[in-house]
């Protein structure tokens, strides 16, 4: 494109010289389809942003029906332009039937019918709850409208007429199918579907004290977001009450929307900081006060995440873990009297994580539950008696269950997904609930790599999804448990030939083992004309704290960006240090306990001192960037190690970790009352004084989750030490760094400049 630019300029110069103009119009004419396959072969940003090329379709919002005979799915309406149908498939025979048409989904008085952000049966599948009209709050849209389809009379009504406008939250039918319970400005309430009477379940909801949902860090931290539940009876809702009334706020800044600015503020508990207060009450809806549980112990110095009616009424089970994070106990609460026992206990030298609700399910009528835990060194799903008097193994070997995707105690197995040989990769496997012996790998052999499913309830049936770092997903209707395919929902074949057509190199994995005896696993991208002969720049990409992963065997957006960078003639890896949730047992993860910053940094730098010794790489232009926990590992790389790296690019880092959130940063470091000196040593800005090689600081400036405040801290600190370095805020923006028109384009741009201005790409001798 520089040299077309290039002709085009000439050539309007040359015009004034007739025939001069006429041969460069010819060259141009027969450049044009060279340079048009050229860039066919390329990945740029700008093919990343502004075209379809590499977009990945994906099935849309699959809903097993009639215990997995049948499915729903979304599918583009013929009739509407923009709306969608909700079409039915039989599993078995794949016969297709439009169950909802979109005309059905238009409300009285208008003429377009509602936009499907997502959608819910009722129990007898003879209700559709559509939410639509939906906002953001923190990360995702929760807020939004709801309305209720009947198939029986083909009534459309919308929930919550009189409440404002898009304030909706977590509306859920009732077991009986006839009511639906929601959320609206942080309270509860219930609407019957017959004269769609409303209810108001609770009074006092502000921003301050909020029922039916949470605060910032109980959504951030423990993905606590829908904070009610229907009683099996459907005659009690038991909720959430998270009083937030005590943290202070902290206030971001809006300079760009008004000639004066304007204060946002963020209710956010700083390390140290006391946390919220939480409670669990639960309402009959005959009337009557709400019954508050009474769980012991001090409701700001405990954590109460998890919560789960009995089989029976009159029993609410709830998780509660202590401030550290290191003890957690299950509490069976009488929704009539509020007395709570405790019936199971767990501590730990380090943190435990809270078990998730696909983990927690009851088996035997209620007898048992299913728990997860890593107490023989593994993390293995158990069952334990109610009272908590028994607990036996389920998932047996030296492996870790990675996630429980569907408990069928009537069919007698448990769905999980593992990958004891390779952490990079994820399979299906199968183990009885109620017999010893070892689970059962059900993912083909012939297909290593990354799988995802939706099990059908009863496990005869799922939706599987298959992608590996250089293929990308395919998706197909499988039974179990011989994973014999029935349908190809979706191959994305486009994009398939999109990648055949480019001059690329395949992803490689390798793992490499340090001084320390720490053996990492991690992936490569190497330049297309690779030549083993020569040298070439190394660019790490990080992360490196206990909530993610980055060398995966998986589909990727980020990796067709590093294909980017490879063509320009860089060589990108990953590696995955001790701390970080790989499968790889307790020990490897919880050895960073206390030590973010410091065991994680070093495993890194020890990586890239063998990889230094390969022929191949140069010594000498070895870079490194990351987002978030990985701008942190950026910087206390390029910090602690400064003559590893030479060019870093760090992207909404915590610099010091007294300024992130406690759930988070004390689950990890322990509490600053006991041992501080941890998190100064774990913090970059510790040890900024030490940068001797290029740093670009990107950070945008209504980041709610990691604040702006981290970067004017470290830009202080290196002003301090007369350090040079680059800054790049982006007004509003939030950890994400995606809103406001051409965000994501300019900020890859952003980074892609920097890294060829500092840290020379191509091969040398």
């Amino acid at each position: 494109m520089y040299f077309l630019n290039n002709i085009i300029i000439q050539m309007n110069n040359a015009m004034k010289k007739t025939y001069l103009g006429y041969i460069i119009l010819w060259l141009c004419l027969l450049s044009a389809p060279l340079l048009a396959q050229t860039n066919k072969k390329q990945v740029t940003v700008d093919r990343l942003f502004l075209t379809s090329d590499f977009q990945v379709d994906y099935f849309s919002q699959p809903r097993w029906i009639e215990g997995g005979k049948a499915y729903t799915t979304l599918e583009a309406s013929t009739k509407h332009k923009g709306a969608r149908d909700i079409v039915k498939y039989d599993t078995r025979s794949g016969k297709r039937n439009v169950l909802i048409d979109a005309q059905k989904l238009i409300p009285s008085g208008q003429s377009k019918p509602l936009s499907i952000s997502n959608y819910q049966w009722s129990a007898d599948k003879q209700q559709l709850l559509i939410f639509t009209n939906t906002r953001r709050v923190w990360r995702y849209h929760t807020k939004g409208d709801y309305w209720v389809l009947s198939l029986k009379s083909g009534n459309l009504n919308q929930l919550g007429k009189g409440l404002p406008k898009s304030s909706l939250m977590f509306a859920k039918f009732s077991p009986n199918n006839q009511q639906v319970a929601y959320v609206s400005k942080h309270n509860v309430y219930v609407e019957q579907l017959t004269d769609n009477k409303i209810k108001q379940l609770t009074f006092n909801g502000t921003d301050r004290l909020i029922n039916g949902t949470f605060d910032w860090a109980y959504e951030e931290e423990f993905n606590a977001r829908d904070g009610f539940r229907w009683s099996p009876d459907s005659k009690q809702i038991a909720f959430w009450q998270v009083d937030a009334r005590n943290i202070r706020n902290f206030y971001m800044i809006n300079n760009t929307d008004s000639v004066y600015s304007q204060l946002v503020p963020v209710q956010y508990p700083k390390v140290g900081e006391t946390p919220s207060a939480c409670r669990v009450g639960v309402i009959d809806l005959n009337g009557g006060k709400t019954r508050w549980m009474a769980i012991p112990g001090n409701n700001q110095q405990n954590y109460l995440p998890r919560m789960m009616w009995g089989k029976q009424p009159g029993k609410v089970y709830v998780q509660q873990v202590n401030r550290k994070q290191n003890h957690l106990k299950v509490w069976a609460c009488n929704t009539y009297t509020g007395k709570a026992s405790q019936i199971y206990t767990e501590k730990e030298t380090a943190w435990i994580d809270v078990v998730s609700q696909s983990d927690w399910k009851w088996l035997k009528k209620g007898n048992e539950f299913t728990w997860t835990t890593e107490k023989d060194g593994w993390r293995h799903l158990y069952k334990v008696a109610k009272d908590g008097s028994k607990q036996q193994l389920i998932t047996q070997g030296n492996f870790d269950v990675v996630n429980v995707l569907e408990i069928d105690p009537k069919g007698g197995y448990c769905y999980f997904i593992a990958s004891p040989d390779n952490p990079t990769q994820r399979y299906l496997y199968r183990a009885s609930l109620y017999k010893k012996g070892k689970a059962t790998r059900l993912t083909p052999s012939n297909q290593p790599g990354t799988h995802n499913y939706n099990v059908a309830p009863g496990g005869k049936y799922a939706i599987h999804t298959y992608s590996t770092a250089n293929q990308p997903p395919v998706t197909e209707l499988v039974t179990l448990p011989n994973h014999k395919v029935i349908k190809t929902l979706i191959s994305n074949d486009k994009i398939k030939a999109t990648l055949a057509s480019l001059n690329i190199r395949p992803i490689e994995f390798f793992s490499v083992t340090t001084q320390d005896k720490v053996t990492m696993e991690g992936m490569m991208i190497k330049p297309p004309n690779f030549n083993p002969a020569k040298k070439y720049p190394v660019l790490f990409y990080v992360y490196g704290e206990p909530w993610g992963q980055t060398a995966r065997d998986t589909w990727s957006w980020r990796n067709l960006w590093f294909h980017s960078l490879a063509q320009k003639g860089y060589i990108v890896m990953s590696m995955d240090n001790r701390g970080t949730p790989s499968p790889k047992g307790r020990k490897w993860r919880k050895s960073i306990y206390r030590k973010i910053g410091v065991v994680n940094s070093r495993d890194q730098a020890m990586g890239a001192k063998e990889i230094m010794k390969w022929k191949f790489v140069d010594a000498n232009r070895i870079g490194v960037w990351g987002w978030s926990g990985g701008g942190s590992m950026t910087l206390n790389l390029l910090f602690r190690y400064p003559e590893i790296y030479k060019t870093g690019m760090s992207v909404a880092p915590v610099a010091n970790q007294l300024y992130y959130d406690n759930i988070y940063q004390e689950r990890y470091m322990g509490l600053i009352t006991e041992n501080k000196e941890d998190f100064i040593e774990g913090s970059p800005i510790t040890y900024a004084k030490n940068l001797q090689g290029n740093l670009l600081l990107v950070h945008g400036t209504g980041d709610d989750n990691v604040h702006y405040q981290n970067a004017e801290a470290l830009i202080n600190e290196l002003i301090r030490h007369n350090k040079v370095f680059q800054v790049m805020p982006y007004p509003n923006r939030s950890h994400g760094i995606y809103e406001g028109r051409n965000t994501s384009r300019h900020l890859y741009t952003t980074l892609t400049q920097y890294l060829l201005k500092n840290l020379k790409p191509g091969s040398k001798p």
